[in-house]
């Protein structure tokens, strides 16, 4: 089955164009105008995936993106915006997109990052029950547990603490941290940290991995406590205790 796409831009030669490419694409696509009518259409049909501009009248992207989330609904979003300040970007992650695309874009660009979105998305392949299964609701046995630099990390529960400290963060955030447990004290490049977890390098210029790594780095770090991730200038980043 084609993949499901909910796409919702109010500018209607940017819309057309691109519900076209992602058809021939091989998507199944349902282009909306507005916000109000990508929450109406979220809710009659859930998409595999969401596709939303930031400046629609009425109900804007990144407030379908916050309706969505306080619902429980963890669909992929990818935003498409005009908006080219950190802040801007940073607001779009806080309201719980997993991915940006900046205007004008590269319809290649959205593809792949669609792509990186739905493999993320996709449910991880069952492991059989070991003959002493724990009960439902049971704390999960140590060994499940990621430690390094003080945080603790249950991959299949999907949650992380620093201390007693449990973290609320997004999907492109837990990863990109699980990444950085899985390897503490090895300095990551930054193409290979595109590659782990986008799926794609978009080369030196684009500033998506800095954007997450700060927005992580501000739920992460406390007064008086060491800073955890750590940037090696010209090569990536690191996830360290001091």
């Amino acid at each position: 089955m084609p993949h499901t796409v909910l796409l919702a831009e109010d500018d209607r030669a940017i819309r057309n164009a691109l519900e076209r490419a992602l058809t021939l694409e091989g998507y199944r696509v349902t282009a909306v105008a507005d916000g109000v009518e990508a929450l109406a259409q979220a809710h009659r049909s859930r998409p595999d995936v969401l596709v939303l501009d930031v400046m629609m009248p009425g109900i804007d992207g990144l407030q379908v993106c916050r309706v969505l989330r306080a619902e429980g609904d963890r669909t992929p979003v990818l935003i498409l915006t005009a908006l080219v300040e950190t802040a801007d970007r940073i607001a779009g992650l806080d309201a719980g997109a997993d991915d940006y695309v900046l205007k004008p874009f590269d319809v290649e660009e959205v593809f792949a990052r669609l792509r990186a979105l739905l493999r993320r998305a996709a449910p991880a392949p069952t492991e059989p029950e070991p003959a002493a299964a724990q009960e439902a609701g049971a704390p999960a046995p140590s060994g499940r547990l990621l430690e390094a630099a003080g945080l603790r990390m249950d991959p299949q529960a999907r949650r992380v603490w620093r201390g007693d400290r449990e973290l609320e963060l997004t999907r492109t955030e837990f990863e990109l941290l699980e990444l950085l447990i899985r390897n503490a004290g090895v300095v990551l490049e930054h193409s290979t940290i595109y590659d782990r977890i986008w799926g794609y390098d978009f080369g030196p210029g684009s500033k998506n991995l800095a954007v997450y790594v700060g927005y992580l780095r501000r739920k992460l770090d406390e007064p008086g406590a060491p800073q955890l991730i750590h940037t090696v200038r010209g090569v990536g980043y690191v996830l360290r205790e001091g």
